[in-house]
């Protein structure tokens, strides 16, 4: 099957760029959203994406560095070649619907693609929402950054058509897509994906059974949890242990700024998760009461304009 209609579940750090490269690479892409006042929110998330990729491709013009393997194959453009690409962003950023109708959103789907906060109930109430609408040829994934898939087949309506597809953040150079089935789905659906991912400028990678984080988050969330645990312990403060990671290792992040990248919203959700948490004398509780007191102070991260940093 060849999939030209896309619709995008929420429109956080990582449905938002989902999003937009989707429509940069030539698909129809509808992005559901909970209300106008996400809608509102959404709109300036798209537009400095917008931004980026402009900004980055006019710099590929001088700057070999500047390549990102999601904007093209292609590493020795011309400027010719360059300035269609750019007329490709404006025209992503242009052509993008944003909705608040489930109806609407998922009416001639043929593909949909939840992103939306890691929190089960909510997944739930969305699966059973959309399924009302959905037309039978909609293949449904999920970019749950640490839930199963397994978790939601069942609530899907079609889980034969449904397994997980997750993204690294800043998706236009970090191209990766992880593809991880659930036992009822059905294989086909798999290779589909896959094919869907290179046609977005993704590199498929696949998850060969279910595993809590894929392969990225299982190495990504550990990482950070280790950095806030020195945080709220008061070892060090979250510049330290970002200079030294980077010094000692050569990274050009440390678990701080990728935190911000992130969102502290989905490490939250994260950390909340872990039974742990409940308890306020506990390190996990601490870890949920520093992330939720900064949320609170609208301390969301990068897209928020300020996180562990300011920007």
């Amino acid at each position: 099957m060849t999939y030209k209609n896309i619709t995008v579940a929420g429109s956080g750090v990582l449905g938002s760029q989902i999003a937009y490269q989707t429509a940069f690479k030539g698909f129809n892409v509808t992005i559901w959203l909970r209300s106008e006042g996400s809608i509102e929110r959404a709109k300036p998330k798209l537009e400095r994406l917008k931004n980026i990729y402009l900004e980055t491709l006019e710099e590929m013009k001088t700057n070999p560095d500047a390549y990102c393997r999601g904007l093209s194959d292609k590493r020795d453009l011309s400027d010719d070649e360059i300035d269609q690409l750019k007329e490709k962003a404006i025209a992503a950023y242009e052509g993008l619907t944003l909705t608040t109708s489930h109806e609407e959103a998922v009416k001639d789907a043929d593909l949909v693609i939840e992103a939306i906060a890691e929190d089960p109930e909510q997944k739930i109430d969305l699966y059973q929402q959309f399924a009302k609408y959905l037309p039978e040829k909609t293949v449904l994934v999920t970019n749950s950054s640490t839930l199963l898939p397994s978790q939601f087949a069942d609530y899907t309506g079609r889980p034969e058509k449904y397994l997980a597809f997750h993204f690294a953040n800043n998706i236009w150079k970090n191209n990766t897509a992880e593809i991880m089935p659930q036992a009822k789905t059905d294989p086909k659906y798999i290779e589909e994906i896959a094919d869907f991912a290179e046609d977005i400028g993704m590199i498929p990678l696949r998850v060969l059974k279910e595993q809590p984080g894929y392969i990225l988050n299982s190495l990504l969330v550990p990482f950070l949890h280790a950095g806030l645990l020195l945080w709220v312990k008061g070892v060090a403060e979250p510049k330290t242990v970002d200079l030294t990671w980077k010094l000692a290792t050569g990274a050009p992040r440390g678990p701080f700024q990728i935190a911000d990248v992130v969102g502290l919203v989905t490490l939250y959700n994260i950390a909340v998760m872990n039974p742990e948490s409940k308890n306020p004398d506990s390190i996990q509780g601490k870890i949920a009461k520093a992330l939720k007191e900064k949320i609170d102070a609208g301390e969301l991260g990068i897209n928020a304009g300020k996180g562990f940093y300011e920007y």
